[in-house]
């Protein structure tokens, strides 16, 4: 029987690219998210957010990228919702590859993680 997935992609990414490949490898239904192309809007990620089970918005977030420096998001102040409408105008900040099954989600980084997600809806 075939996983649901859906897949936040982009296809410049090593990583997502791995991601995308070995889904396709164990016959998940793949919907894939040119998140770049269509980014998710703040609800969306808000969604994003719970279903990963994150501390703080920051770790689904590329803190490493010019334009988090840029826009000055490491200041502690900001309040979650201002991160997620950051991430909603400047999807470059949202980490990949992002997958989600039912109403859970992992960060493929390391491709492990995704990996223990299928596992566990799996049994």
């Amino acid at each position: 029987m075939s996983i649901n997935v859906t897949l936040y992609h982009n296809n410049r990414c090593s990583k997502s690219r791995e991601a995308l490949a070995w889904l396709e490898e164990q016959g998940a239904a793949i919907k894939l998210i040119h998140y770049l192309d269509a980014p998710p809007d703040a609800a969306m990620l808000r969604q994003l957010y719970q279903q990963l089970g994150l501390d703080l918005v920051r770790g689904m977030m590329r803190t490493k990228e010019n334009i988090y420096a840029e826009l000055g998001l490491a200041n502690e102040s900001l309040s979650e919702d201002d991160l997620l409408a950051a991430i909603a105008a400047h999807p470059t900040l949202l980490e990949r590859p992002l997958a989600v099954v039912d109403n859970q989600a992992a960060i493929g980084r390391p491709l492990n993680n995704i990996m223990a997600l299928l596992n566990k809806k799996a049994t």
